[in-house]
């Protein structure tokens, strides 16, 4: 069945406009035909379309049911933009598949990107959330000063990953060692620089771990990704 994403369906019953010419033009579905909506905030409408008009394809909404994220507990990844735009916009998307529940974007002392424009990466997450058959849109920030974000006070598993020899390798904790499985947690994953001394001495002040994500120097990207992916990981093994 075709997803589609509306936030406010359940006060409008109409789908937005991009959304209608895709129900209506591309997908050449009717009325009477059913689809599903997502709002966003974790709630799964099935619906029938009752007037398929491609600017404003209204429907009817036969059934409503809450699908909380899967895992159970929070996941927030801040991490640094890459200069490269496709890379984050990639990292974004694949987060947003594996799960999710908010993204930082950090503006560090060496970051190479200082702006970013949030609009197209929340279209990316919207794709992501319904070709994963997920009904939870993840909160994207604007981005904010890493001193900004260590200052929050966020509960659960905070976590730095970096790589800089100031602290050498030994003295810094596996990931595995860190995280309980099931908790909420945050990860620090900083630029292509690096965070610098004064990031780290204030993240690990404010009861950050510094961690390792294994043997291999990564990029920013794969070390976002792979932190995401060590959560669910060592979540699912526990379950089984």
């Amino acid at each position: 069945m075709h997803r589609f994403y509306c936030p406010d369906i359940a006060d409008t019953l109409t789908l937005g406009e991009e959304d209608s010419k895709h129900c209506v033009k591309v997908l050449r579905m009717g009325e009477g035909d059913t689809i599903e909506v997502v709002d966003g905030n974790g709630n799964l409408y099935t619906c029938r379309i009752s007037m398929a008009h491609p600017k404003r394809c209204a429907i009817e909404v036969l059934d409503k049911e809450q699908q909380p994220p899967h895992w159970g507990h929070r996941i927030v990844l801040a991490i640094a933009p890459t200069k490269n735009l496709d890379r984050i916009e990639w990292l974004v998307e694949k987060c947003v598949e594996m799960g999710v529940d908010r993204i930082i974007p950090l503006r560090c002392h060496n970051s190479e990107r200082t702006v970013l424009k949030t609009e197209r990466l929340k279209k990316i997450m919207v794709a992501a959330m319904k070709q994963s058959l997920k009904a939870t849109l993840p909160q994207l920030d604007e981005m904010t000063s890493i001193m900004d974000v260590i200052a929050e006070g966020v509960e659960g598993t905070r976590c730095i990953a970096y790589c800089d020899a100031m602290l050498p390798r030994e003295q810094r904790r596996t990931f595995p060692s860190v995280y309980r499985p099931g908790s909420d947690v945050m990860v620090l994953i900083g630029p292509e620089g690096d965070f610098s001394p004064e990031e780290v001495q204030a993240a690990t002040a404010a009861g950050f771990v510094p961690v390792t994500l294994g043997e291999s120097r990564l990029r920013t990207e794969t070390a976002g990704l792979m932190a995401v992916a060590s959560i669910h990981a060592m979540d699912q093994s526990v379950k089984l």
